[in-house]
């Protein structure tokens, strides 16, 4: 019994470590990836191919078939957590550096929550929750105030909008995906989603004349690696080290992926790729981060038994919990 419990104790931490550095690295991946690959063109691939192998998996291992209702809801969540939600970031780092666009992107459960309450009816945010938005918010201005928009090496107002947009475009597909009917695998709708927001993404750089400026013949071996590491790493062993823990522990120490993985992204954008590291940055990671991290455990409220329903585990179903970017 002790080797059994001390197994699955082990098994415990290295998921965890999975979920904290991989996914914190992806940033990174994903600014390396779009050194020689357009970004939409390069997200569609890496979406289209994750999502054949957990697809492909899933129903190997008996997972049902998809009914076109379950398929419809993967388009919706497609779009709005990977065209939108990676799409934007993955173009944002043409322009922003990747320890930035994951800090920005950390702020995406203070848009939930804000969402929840002002459009889906949810519960007002309580003391605690309410301090946790104000902190973000405080943290994303000192992020992007007027120092750094309009001194010459400052942030660019494009690629901080499209992080800001990227962030309320999870938040919202993450809502919807708790009540969206999807089947009952997690790992077989998010391998659906993926297609979907997989094809999208492809499609979206056809439109914006990424095939154009696609020459196989230029890809870096470093941003091709990069390419395969967010398949596999970020997308495929990620995910299922997500989807593992939510059914082995509980959903509030999993979630504390939210505050980790951007202290990771912006020290690896320090260490592996010369990003700079200014006070007035480590000055808003910590206030952004001690925001989320009072919105993540402050204590669920009571809610009025009106209807009986089934409701997912907040996120379950979200490519955004699943990953960084």
């Amino acid at each position: 019994m002790k080797d059994s419990a001390s197994n699955l104790q082990m098994r415990i931490l290295i998921a965890f470590a999975a979920i904290y550095l991989i996914w914190g690295s992806t940033y990174l991946a994903i600014w390396f990836a779009i050194e020689t690959i357009p970004p939409f063109l390069m997200a569609g691939m890496r979406f289209i191919a994750a999502g054949a192998i957990l697809y492909a998996w899933s129903r190997w291992r008996g997972a049902e078939k998809p009914t076109p209702v379950q398929w419809r809801s993967a388009v919706v969540i497609g779009v709005l957590l990977l065209l939108l939600g990676n799409g934007g970031v993955t173009w944002a780092e043409l322009f922003v550096p990747s320890g930035i666009a994951a800090l920005m992107i950390a702020t995406t459960p203070l848009w939930i929550v804000l969402l929840d309450w002002v459009w889906h009816g949810g519960n007002r945010p309580g003391l605690r929750t309410a301090a946790g938005l104000l902190a973000g918010f405080i943290g994303i201005l000192v992020l992007i105030g007027p120092n750094n928009l309009l001194q010459g090496q400052g942030l660019n107002l494009w690629g901080v909008v499209a992080l800001l947009a990227a962030s309320v475009a999870w938040a919202t597909g993450s809502l919807y995906s708790r009540r969206a009917p999807l089947p009952q695998s997690p790992l077989l709708a998010t391998g659906m989603e993926m297609l979907c927001g997989g094809g999208m993404l492809l499609l979206a750089g056809v439109l914006t004349g990424e095939i154009g400026k696609f020459n196989l013949a230029a890809i870096s071996s470093r941003s091709l690696f990069s390419l395969i590491y967010l398949i596999i790493f970020g997308a495929v062993i990620g995910f299922t080290a997500f989807v593992w823990l939510l059914r082995v522990t509980t959903p509030a120490r999993v979630s504390t992926y939210a505050y980790v993985n951007p202290v990771i992204a912006i020290f690896l954008g320090w260490m592996l790729a010369g990003e700079k590291l200014t006070g007035q940055t480590l000055l808003a990671a910590a206030i952004i981060i001690a925001g989320v991290i009072l919105i993540v455990t402050s204590p669920a409220p009571q809610k009025q038994p009106v209807v009986a329903r089934e409701e997912k585990i907040p996120g379950e179903m979200s490519t955004v919990c699943l990953e960084e970017a």
